[in-house]
């Protein structure tokens, strides 16, 4: 069985966040999230394949005047348990049971790569009421359409370099782009990610078909992608308009996969203005 870590240091990152730890229950799994409060309407948000929820705080924090942030660390990532098969439904079911845990009404979904595969299946499942679903850089592999662009090879590098204990220094090799705070985070936390969860779901990104689910994802719904991006190509936006004309597409210029941590400034007002539209609108 895979093990998991997490270093005093990285439970030390939560004082300094400014949200409390919320706990639901997905059938066996416990699921841990951070909720941020606030009277704005709940905004779930599902990170990435190897990104527990502190990870986001940053994005999290740049929207808590426009909408209630509550960042789930998804199974096999940060404080929530692993186990199970990490299908895209039993991700989805779990996003559903947090919705239902925490008795939101009428969320937002706002998830990143991995994340927004899982939003785009929950929107499409209808189980929980949503007032919109923002999409951020989806994997677009899939069966017949090549490899994911980031091989498994090098997130179990990675996941090695962080249960040896990595530094901020070392992260930035891979990610020279990002501030040093998110460098930091990744260093400490990315040891919490489970290897079978990792392994399953970039499986998943190469099993599993996104233009399955996101043709009938309901509007309101925006697919924000990175102009640079290889997971979500100019090929890729132009077959998504064509899959889904209800939704609107926004690119951002000076990032690739990674949207909101390699142009932060951009990526975050285009988020705002999106949130901002959704959180007012009746």
């Amino acid at each position: 069985m895979a093990t998991r870590s997490l270093y005093q240091a990285a439970l030390a990152d939560l004082a300094d966040v400014p949200a409390r730890s919320r706990w639901v229950a997905s059938g066996p799994v416990r699921l841990h999230a951070l909720d941020y409060g606030g009277d704005g309407r709940p905004l779930v948000v599902l990170p990435g394949i190897t990104s527990p929820a502190i990870t986001m705080d940053f994005v999290a924090r740049r929207i808590g005047d426009l909408v209630r942030p509550i960042v789930l660390d998804v199974r096999g990532r940060g404080l929530s348990d692993g186990g199970g098969t990490y299908s895209l439904e039993e991700y989805a079911e779990d996003t559903e049971a947090l919705i239902r845990g925490l008795g939101l009404e009428a969320p937002l979904l706002l998830g990143h790569s991995m994340g927004a595969r899982i939003a785009a299946v929950v929107a499409v499942r209808a189980r929980v009421p949503l007032r919109g679903t923002v999409l951020t850089d989806p994997p677009m592999s899939g069966p017949g359409r090549g490899p994911y662009p980031t091989s498994l090879e090098v997130f179990l590098a990675q996941l090695e370099q962080a249960k040896r204990g990595t530094d901020a220094d070392e992260v930035a090799r891979s990610w020279p782009r990002w501030a040093r705070r998110e460098q930091e985070l990744r260093a400490r936390w990315l040891s919490s990610c489970d290897e079978r969860a990792i392994t399953l779901t970039h499986r998943g990104f190469e099993t599993e078909e996104f233009f399955d689910w996101w043709p009938a994802v309901p509007a309101p719904t925006t697919l924000i992608y990175g102009a640079d991006s290889p997971v979500v190509t100019a090929a890729g936006a132009e077959e998504a308009a064509r899959a889904n004309p209800a939704a609107t597409l926004l690119k951002i210029p000076d990032a690739g996969h990674m949207v909101f941590w390699d142009n932060p400034s951009a990526s975050i007002d285009a988020l705002r203005q999106v949130l901002g539209a959704l959180s007012q609108s009746p």
